[in-house]
């Protein structure tokens, strides 16, 4: 009798568990809001303060995004020939690239409005689309859409697609001819290239 009491509040305890998970559009809209509301309050952030934007992002954004998948999609069937630890500074470079735009993006954020979509997925879904859309005043609509998988109980974001065009693709050709011209490890300088002159670059500013 003990062992079917215990199984049975293991297995309420699972459903109820799984009733709580947070959908993939309401992970979005609350992740997105929480920046912004950030972004709307903080005056150093609205007068540039880049270390502080990128602060927000790590510690508010990344911790939502598969950035492994994100690099092996940018790679494609590259991503294979790389060896291991090579995937780990590929990844590692794209991450603080991504970091970076993602950064200088919100700088620009002029309390524009972000309208949530009505998502479509079945309750058996792994991958989905969560669809928004950045109203402009004066300016036409931008389509943001973000493509989510699940992974055990959370969903993670792995492509961000901007007007109709990804994210991860939009790099993908770069990638390729930069490993066509100098291999795996010419790919990985060429990003720790750019990521370290976006740091030293005039696009970084710092209250002192």
């Amino acid at each position: 009798m003990m062992k079917k009491l215990i199984a049975l509040f293991f297995a309420v305890f699972v459903a109820t568990a799984a009733q709580a998970q947070e959908a993939p559009d309401a992970m979005v809209q609350r992740v997105t809001e929480d920046v912004l509301d950030i972004i709307r309050k903080d005056k150093d952030i609205q007068s540039g303060d880049t270390r502080k934007v990128i602060d927000l992002v790590e510690k508010k954004v990344l911790p939502n995004f598969n950035f492994t998948h994100m690099t092996a999609l940018a790679l494609g069937r590259e991503w294979r020939k790389a060896s291991p630890q090579q995937q780990t500074q590929l990844t590692d470079e794209f991450r603080t690239l991504l970091v970076r735009t993602y950064s200088n993006a919100l700088t620009s954020y002029k309390n524009q409005k972000v309208v949530y979509k009505p998502l479509k997925m079945a309750a058996t879904d792994t991958d989905v689309l969560v669809r928004t859309e950045i109203l402009q005043p004066g300016s036409k609509p931008v389509q943001l859409d973000y493509s989510l998988e699940k992974q055990g109980a959370d969903w993670k974001v792995y492509d961000v697609v901007v007007a109709g065009i990804s994210l991860v693709s939009n790099y993908r050709d770069q990638f390729n001819q930069e490993v066509r011209n100098g291999g795996i490890d010419g790919l990985i300088a060429s990003i720790a290239t750019k990521n370290k002159s976006q740091d030293n670059g005039p696009a970084k500013s710092e209250k002192k």
